[in-house]
């Protein structure tokens, strides 16, 4: 008991060193990037601080409600690369999933709270997951890369949207290119008095836990793991119909990010129109990575990206620095992560390996004297 407390408290330590440093290689690029750009340094970090984590106003009203479909986004596409699967669509499933919920929205709008809401977001996953049924059924019955279906799917996404908010969906008016706001009925309560952060944060951080556990604790989380670390072996040895698990894999990752459309749409906008995601199905691939692929590491870097993405915005408009900038640091901090992985691989195989060998000497038997 001593030692898993122990072996606990030390991941937990090396996770809180990670963080510390992630965040300063982050505020360290920033100061380099505004440096070389001609813009003032430390009024860029100050209003990088007071816009992220500053005060409480910014920590709940900017900094989580941008992190909540980063969160999302990024659980979808953490699922997806753990089964192997390479879902760079959550962009279009985000958006499919806002269409759907707002469909919902606009008929159910006169029924109870209790059934309209639940009901939008349940369309907006279920329109994630038809979305991305699609590049799953071609990769399973044609053999197409999902790399290429799923970002050509975005696009579609993105048009058809813009057609719907000028045609079916737009507002009565008929002078904004959106639709109509969302009835109360179908609006995401707020969690924090005074504040905009909405019950969609809760339920993005519950999507996180029960993901970490369904992963690490039941048989379907067993297969997608071994699928995605060796689908010959998934079918030899594990006995697993690979091409099934795929297929559950991409919808259900397809769903998550359906959901986030929803709960963009019914906890921040209140209503659908171009543009409405600035990328988050993008940014979710570097959330993803930079959080393991595990669940809860995932939430924590949504987060961190989500005070990253805040704070460019207050820099914008207090500084003066372009926003684009925090794209640009977040691409740096990717690649950084990605170059020291691969760095530091050849050191871990040849460690393993020299551990196998002291192991295996240590087990051998001693010879008999003559």
């Amino acid at each position: 008991m001593a030692d898993s407390v122990r072996r606990v408290m030390i991941r937990a330590a090396r996770t809180l060193v990670a963080g510390l440093a992630l965040m300063s290689a982050i505020a360290g690029l920033v100061a380099i990037l505004c440096v070389v750009s001609g813009y003032d340094p430390l009024r860029a970090l100050d209003a990088l601080w007071r816009g992220s984590l500053g005060s409480r106003y910014a920590v709940l009203s900017a900094t989580l409600v941008r992190a909540t479909p980063l969160i999302l986004t990024g659980l979808s596409v953490t699922l997806a690369f753990t089964a192997g699967v390479m879902n760079i669509g959550a962009e279009g499933q985000l958006l499919a999933g806002a269409t759907a919920t707002t469909a919902v929205a606009m008929v159910a709008g006169r029924s109870p709270s209790w059934l309209a809401l639940p009901l939008s977001l349940v369309a907006g996953g279920l329109a994630g997951a038809a979305w991305a049924y699609i590049p799953a059924w071609l990769r399973r019955r044609f053999g197409v890369l999902e790399v290429i279906s799923t970002i050509m799917m975005n696009f579609v996404a993105l048009n058809l949207v813009g057609y719907l908010v000028r045609g079916p969906l737009q507002e009565p008016l008929r002078i904004y290119p959106q639709s109509a706001s969302f009835p109360e009925s179908t609006r995401l309560p707020i969690l924090v008095g005074g504040s905009r952060l909405h019950l969609g944060f809760g339920i993005a951080l519950t999507a996180a836990a029960v993901m970490w556990w369904a992963l690490r604790f039941t048989a379907a989380g067993f297969r997608v793991r071994v699928l995605g670390g060796s689908p010959d072996a998934a079918r030899s040895a594990a006995l697993i119909d690979a091409g099934k698990t795929a297929m559950r894999a991409f919808l259900l990752s397809g769903f998550l990010a359906g959901l986030a459309g929803a709960v963009e749409v019914t906890g921040v906008t209140y209503s659908l129109y171009e543009n409405l995601s600035p990328g988050y199905g993008y940014t979710a691939i570097a959330v993803a990575l930079i959080g393991s692929l595990n669940p809860v590491l995932t939430a924590f870097s949504g987060i961190l990206f989500g005070a990253l993405e805040a704070g460019a915005s207050a820099m914008q408009r207090d500084a003066g620095v372009p926003s684009v900038l925090a794209t640009v640091v977040e691409a740096s901090v990717l690649l950084l992560l990605i170059g020291l992985g691969a760095v530091r691989a050849p050191f871990s195989r040849w460690r393993h390996s020299r551990a196998a060998k002291v192991e295996s000497r240590e087990r051998a038997p001693i010879p008999e004297p003559l």
